[in-house]
């Protein structure tokens, strides 16, 4: 039987402080797979939730990736996804709404399509806060209670923040969009 957890119980657990291992940066460098690349990498809440940062990337289409956070349902292997980030590969359909759209978009767990019997993430929003993999990223881990240094201060321009990951061997200064309120 698929877990559920109620809009309170997500919400508690994205904004669950998920400290990240020293030397992380160095443990996502992307895996071949097929026709992707793939990485996950296990997190500890400091509340005791055990989370998986899934990492997707189209070796064909750029703009083709998903970069996911999940949580493991206690007593099981099954991971819930709580917020997905997703490039503009595809076009999405949020089908209680009847809305399509073809944009990077941000997919968020709810309680709603639970009960639907949908995938937990299948609602999504457009975002212009990401424009590639790596803004995808380093937004979701502004967004999920993360926690993890920026090198040097944070730079703004333009309501942009730069994010230096270091990723296949290289520092990305890739920009993103800050969360808004």
């Amino acid at each position: 039987m698929a877990a559920r957890y109620s809009d309170q119980e997500i919400q508690s657990l994205i904004q669950e402080r998920k400290p990240m291992p020293g030397g992380w940066r160095n443990g996502i460098r992307l895996q071949p797979k097929r026709s992707h690349d793939e990485r996950h990498m296990d997190l500890a809440g400091d509340a005791g939730s055990e989370f998986r940062l899934i990492l997707r990337r189209s070796k064909i289409n750029p703009l083709d990736f998903s970069v996911i956070l999940g949580v493991r349902v206690p007593r099981s292997n099954q991971i819930f996804r709580l917020r997905r980030y997703n490039g503009k590969g595809h076009q999405h359909t949020n089908r209680i709404e009847d809305e399509t759209f073809y944009d990077f978009h941000i997919h968020t767990a709810t309680q709603r399509y639970q009960e639907f019997g949908m995938r937990e993430d299948a609602y999504a929003q457009r975002s212009d806060r990401y424009g590639d993999f790596h803004g995808a990223l380093c937004c979701l881990l502004e967004d999920v209670g993360s926690t993890f240094r920026l090198h040097g201060s944070a730079a703004f321009s333009r309501g942009y923040r730069r994010c230096p990951l270091t990723l296949s061997g290289k520092t990305s200064t890739r920009r993103f969009r800050r969360r808004s309120g």
